[in-house]
């Protein structure tokens, strides 16, 4: 009885040693965890979450040769086209820095190691958090007392990015301001404004993922995505804050599309994007008010799925988008990695920024795509041949139980 008390307790001294080498060897691959920093300071100047909460991001401070170099990566999460789609989000993490998690898991783009992300990982690296639900273009003054919301994102972008400066981001040599989705459409419309924030010294780029939205019709054959952000510029009060180089010709909820921004954004500019990414599909070609049958529900949840009359739609949708990113190849400075997956966001997860089976074009993966282009080294412009002809694809299958609408 002894000897069994002894060797249990040795089986579980094993087991906790095996759980813990688990538990380090997943954390190392799927990322670590960052504290939040809330900015305080911005309160005083209206610059708060639509709940009215400070804006906060999370920094994992720079090392040896990457000191004075900085990623500021902005995070994703859709809009807020009204007052209920805003109220909907104002007690979320979306809406409220109260509601956001202490600690965040920084991986992909955003690692501290040369393994697992070879060009920056070493660099101050950010992770703003999105609590505005405007890409951070918002800024109106007045405030419903019934409602509470703030729509305030231009003023957290630029009381986020003064208090970043502060933390030594003024003197930095190299700055990459990336996003991802909603976030990536941020690194696009406030591309030049980071450039005209930092030193005339400091090597500045831009790197959009998934975030060149394009406007399409949808299944039905409405503009049901310039409709919906038509509403968001609205709602936000955002036309004064998106690019003058676009309001100045066009509508301003046209502003808010890349195609028609891209173009003359002055500071270099990647574009990383699956030709069939999976929220344009699901979102702006075949959103539930354009699919009252169902008819798209399981194709939108597993590409696998798709009737080939649906891949042939899908096939004219990835030729329009082809077309959305017409003339951005003819600046050198311009970086492309347009692959043909079912995917959306491919930098902050590990498995599709740099790992051993990561998708690739012409063989080479996007951190090394996105480094060589950020360093110099070599142009990358390289747009993929159509589905299902790649087969590094990650494409995404989604929970039969998830309800997609815009």
């Amino acid at each position: 009885e002894f000897l069994n008390i002894n060797y249990i307790k040795q089986m579980k001294r094993w087991l906790y040693v095996v759980l813990a080498c688990i538990l380090l060897i997943t954390l190392e691959i799927d990322g670590f965890y960052v504290e939040i920093t809330y900015v305080q300071n911005a309160v005083a100047k209206g610059a708060v979450c639509l709940d009215g909460s400070p804006p906060a991001y999370h920094i994992d401070k720079g090392s040896g040769t990457g000191i004075d170099n900085w990623l500021v990566q902005i995070e994703g999460g859709g809009w807020c086209n009204n007052v209920t789609t805003c109220l909907a989000r104002k007690n979320t993490r979306l809406g409220s820095s109260k509601q956001m998690v202490n600690q965040l898991a920084f991986s992909g783009i955003l690692h501290n190691q040369a393994t697992f992300n070879p060009d920056f990982y070493n660099w101050n690296r950010v992770k703003v958090r999105y609590c505005d639900g405007s890409s951070f273009t918002g800024d109106v003054e007045a405030v419903n007392p019934a409602t509470n919301l703030h729509f305030r994102g231009a003023r957290i972008w630029t009381a986020v990015i003064e208090d970043l400066l502060q933390k030594g981001m003024k003197t930095a040599k190299n700055a990459l301001l990336s996003g991802c989705s909603a976030g990536g459409l941020t690194s696009i419309l406030h591309c030049d404004g980071f450039r005209a924030m930092l030193p005339s010294t400091t090597k500045v780029k831009c790197l959009s993922d998934a975030g060149y939205f394009i406007n399409a019709k949808d299944v039905s054959g409405i503009a049901h995505i310039q409709a919906f952000y038509n509403d968001v510029i609205t709602t936000h009060g955002s036309a004064k804050n998106l690019p003058v180089s676009c309001t100045s010709k066009l509508n301003p909820s046209l502003c808010f599309f890349p195609q028609y921004v891209a173009q003359n954004i002055r500071t270099p500019l990647f574009i990383l994007n699956a030709a069939y990414d999976s929220w344009q599909i699901k979102n702006i070609l075949a959103p539930g008010v354009a699919d009252p049958h169902g008819y798209w529900h399981d194709c939108k949840l597993d590409v696998t799925k798709c009737s080939p009359a649906q891949l042939i739609i899908m096939q004219s949708y990835r030729l329009g988008f082809l077309n959305a990113l017409a003339g951005l190849s003819k600046c050198p400075s311009r970086g492309l990695f347009i692959n043909s997956c079912y995917a959306h966001c491919q930098s902050e997860m590990q498995e599709t920024w740099f790992s051993a089976d990561s998708p690739v074009l012409d063989k080479i993966p996007i951190a090394k795509a996105v480094g060589d282009w950020y360093y110099d080294r070599a142009p990358f412009q390289k747009i993929d041949c159509p589905y299902p002809c790649d087969k590094s694809c990650h494409n995404r299958v989604f929970d039969p139980n998830e309800h997609p609408g815009v």
